[in-house]
Order: C-alpha cells, then sequence, then structure tokens
C-alpha cells in the first residue's frame, strides 16, 4: 500500500473531494485527520472512514481553531507526511452589488486559510513531505459574478508555487490539483440552494468535452498522485481534473457536428 505509516491533514475532510480523498488514503494505509465545520457532517464522515481517521471541528478562518487543528495532530499523530488543503466555499459576488464582508468572506477561506493551514501545520511536516493544495479551473474562465472565488483561486496557484520554492530545501513538495466542475455539495448551497447536481450536470455537461461532471474520486486519484512517491520529483505542478474543459473546449459536445 503506498500510504503505509503514514500520517495525512485533509481540510474539508467532511464531503466532496476531501472525504474521497481521505477515504482512498485510509484504503492505502495511511491515518488521517480531517476537519470540518459541521459536526454532524464530521461524524458521519468518521463513521464512514473508520478507525484510521480523526475529525476535528474547525472553522479555518479562526486563527485559535488552526492551533486546535495542529495540537490535536500532534497528539494523535506526533508528525505529518502529507497536507491537502482542501477546504473552501464559493458564492456570488457580482461587480455592482457585493459588499466587502461577502467577498472577503470567499478570499478569506479560499486563500488566506490556506496559506495559514500550511503555515500552521509546516511544524509538524517531515522532511520529504508533500502538500497538495486545492485549486480551480475558475482561475481563468471569467465566469461572471465570480470574482471573489476566481481570484481566490488564482492566488492558490500563484501561492503554491512561492511554497514550492520556499520547501524545496526541506524535500517538501508543493503541488496544485485543479478540478473542473464536480459532483460535490458546492453545486448545492448558496445561491444554487434547491438545484440538483443532476440539473448542474445538464447545464454543464454540453460545455465539457467529456460530457459530465467529475466525480471527487476523480480528482481524489490527482491528489493521491501528487501526494505519494509516485511523484517525488514533482512539485509547483498542476494536474488538471476538468473532462478537458479548459485543454480542448472545442471538444465539447455543444460544438460537435451532427451525425
Amino acid at each position: 500500500m503506498r500510504f503505509q505509516n503514514k500520517t495525512a491533514l485533509v481540510t474539508g475532510g467532511n464531503s466532496g473531494i476531501g472525504f474521497a480523498t481521505a477515504k482512498m488514503l485510509i484504503e492505502q494505509g495511511a491515518r488521517v485527520a480531517i476537519t470540518g465545520r459541521d459536526p454532524k457532517k464530521l461524524d458521519h464522515a468518521l463513521t464512514a472512514l473508520g478507525p484510521n481517521a480523526i475529525g476535528i471541528e474547525a472553522d479555518l478562518n479562526d486563527a485559535n481553531a488552526l492551533e486546535r487543528v495542529a495540537q490535536k495532530v500532534t497528539t494523535e499523530f506526533g508528525s505529518l507526511d502529507i497536507v491537502f488543503a482542501n477546504a473552501g466555499i464559493s458564492g456570488p459576488t457580482p461587480l455592482g452589488s457585493t459588499t466587502a464582508a461577502a467577498f472577503e468572506a470567499i478570499t478569506r477561506t479560499n486563500l488566506t486559510a490556506v496559506f495559514l493551514t500550511v503555515q500552521a501545520a509546516l511544524p509538524l511536516m517531515r522532511e520529504g513531505g508533500a502538500i497538495v493544495l486545492n485549486g480551480s479551473v475558475m482561475r481563468g474562465e471569467g465566469f461572471a459574478g465570480s470574482a471573489a472565488y476566481s481570484a481566490s483561486k488564482a492566488g492558490v496557484t500563484g501561492m503554491a508555487k512561492v511554497f514550492a520554492s520556499e520547501l524545496a530545501p526541506r524535500g517538501i513538495r508543493v503541488n496544485t490539483v485543479i478540478p473542473g466542475a464536480t459532483r460535490t455539495p458546492i453545486w448545492t448551497r448558496g445561491a444554487r440552494e434547491g438545484q440538483t447536481l443532476d440539473d448542474t450536470e445538464s447545464a454543464f455537461g454540453p460545455r465539457i468535452p467529456l460530457g459530465r461532471l467529475a466525480n471527487p474520486e476523480e480528482t481524489a486519484r490527482a491528489v493521491l498522485y501528487l501526494a505519494s512517491d509516485d511523484s517525488v520529483g514533482v512539485t509547483a505542478a498542476e494536474i488538471v481534473v476538468d473532462g478537458g474543459l479548459t485543454g480542448a473546449p472545442s471538444g465539447a459536445p455543444i460544438f460537435r457536428a451532427p451525425h
């Protein structure tokens, strides 16, 4: 098993891509700490993940919460081999009707909290460890109304390269996974509340060359590659898991000639 005797921290590990990643890490031998803000969802995830998972209720926007996360990981694991900074939120921030608080809530969670998460975990990281950040294709799509989310994910991309430079002397690799539209609860919250994942797939699928949303497990496999010794020579890199949306957009079903 690739992750035998390895320890990992997965933020936002109680659902979606974070949960899928934690599950795969455990299946391949790791012990994993997950964080989440909702205690019920966290408990449900821990039941599904089994005895090699620990849960830490934490709002990563709170510096004290990050200290508690580090303390809990220290107590339970002693050190870390892997950090997957996955937690994030979305929300509309259109020009002309967005408050500073609404804009900053997204950038705080998606960018500042990612920086602070890595910073808090760093003293626990073993030499030769791996850090993976969760970005998004939204960093460059120019999707109307998404300024804060898109800016935060563009910031993650830039920040990962800086982390890779700073941590190279310790042999700690830092890479980014770039998901496209994925079947996660983020599509059914906030402004999209009441919509289903099938509704989202019907709307977005025709724009994606593979014709569908990704499953969380597909992105999780990319995370596991970047976290494993299979990618020992890879740092400051990105893996895009978007069904061809950004690499081959003209291959999408809406552009195909009818047969």
